[in-house]
């Protein structure tokens, strides 16, 4: 465990019991959810990797134009 690590979870078991299990819950479910995203950005490579190729290709082609924030 990093020295970081350890000093948070010093800190949080300083706290109540009800506050330690918000903590416990939040910390778990963010694990969770970036595993989620892991996961889903690895089965959805092959995808992303055509959309970025014909991207390129219309860029190649003068198929698009510069992003104009202030028209959003």
């Amino acid at each position: 465990m990093t020295q970081l690590l350890e000093k948070a979870f010093k800190r949080v078991s300083k706290l109540p019991e009800i506050e330690q299990n918000v903590m416990a819950k939040w910390l778990i479910d963010e694990l969770k959810s970036e595993k989620k995203w892991e996961k889903m950005f690895a089965e959805s490579e092959d995808i992303l990797e055509k959309l970025a190729d014909e991207a390129l290709v219309e860029l190649a082609q003068g198929k698009t134009k510069p992003l104009d924030i202030d028209k959003l």
